[in-house]
């Protein structure tokens, strides 16, 4: 079995990202960027498949500006066999990616695809269901668990007040959540291995698709501040406030 792992290129977890002054959206220009959090756990998942004997092959994709060559190449050192990098200009919505990722799964032609829940830099979710529609397979989203077997993919997924095990045959979409596992420690000989392995690139307009823009952004603004806390001298006092301000009881 070949397992296709999307990944996308967003701005470092670790950089407090500004507004730009006219409102239409976050500066990005000079912010170090770096892989999805959200996709780390499905490489590493598509890896661990591979080294069980599940999958032969785990090629990795991404769909975006040359420097998503970035987070292929960190792909590969996680232990992806190839990757292939779809370069397109400009801001990409969910629905231009799932689009250019069915192209390239027909093409492919993998019994399972993997990537993150969402991505840090816009949240949607919105991607690997679309993917999933597009192709007609099924999907599970959310996925805190995996195993694959014969015919099926056995997820758990995080839901609302638990978790819920699913069984979804294959070919199938698996979105991961954080939980689902702790990705390996990168070494030195890996990344220079990776620098190695063959990367395929492809112009998004080769695979005619067309990507552009349905969404139109109106502005974009800081979240409102929180107001102070407020000091109760007792109990009483306490309870009375949760009662009839904040209505919690």
């Amino acid at each position: 079995m070949k397992v296709l792992v999307a990944v996308k290129r967003v701005v470092d977890d670790n950089v407090r990202v500004r507004l730009k002054g006219d409102g239409s959206g976050v500066e990005t220009a000079h912010a170090k960027k770096a892989m999805n959090p959200f996709d780390e756990p499905a490489v590493e998942a598509a890896v661990r498949l591979r080294e069980a004997g599940v999958a032969e092959e785990v090629v990795a994709v991404s769909v975006g500006e040359p420097g998503c060559e970035e987070v292929l190449r960190t792909a590969l050192a996680f232990g992806a066999d190839r990757a292939q990098l779809i370069e397109a200009e400009g801001e990409l919505e969910p629905l231009g990616v799932s689009k250019a990722l069915a192209a390239v799964a027909e093409r492919e032609a993998p019994g399972l695809i993997l990537l993150g829940q969402q991505a840090t830099d816009d949240d949607a979710a919105q991607t690997g269901p679309m993917l999933a529609a597009r192709l007609g397979w099924g999907q599970a989203t959310f996925a805190c668990a995996l195993e694959a077997g014969e015919g099926e993919v056995r997820v758990t997924r995080e839901v609302d007040g638990g978790k819920r095990d699913v069984a979804v045959p294959l070919p199938a979409v698996v979105t991961a959540d954080l939980a689902l596992n702790e990705p390996r420690y990168v070494k030195l000989p890996s990344i220079m291995k990776a620098k190695k392995k063959p990367l395929e690139r492809q112009a998004l307009e080769a695979l005619g698709v067309d990507a552009a823009p349905r969404l139109d952004l109106l502005e974009v603004s800081e979240p409102p501040a929180r107001p102070p806390g407020v000091r109760v001298d007792s109990a009483e006092a306490l309870a009375e406030r949760l009662r009839n301000e904040a209505q919690v009881c």
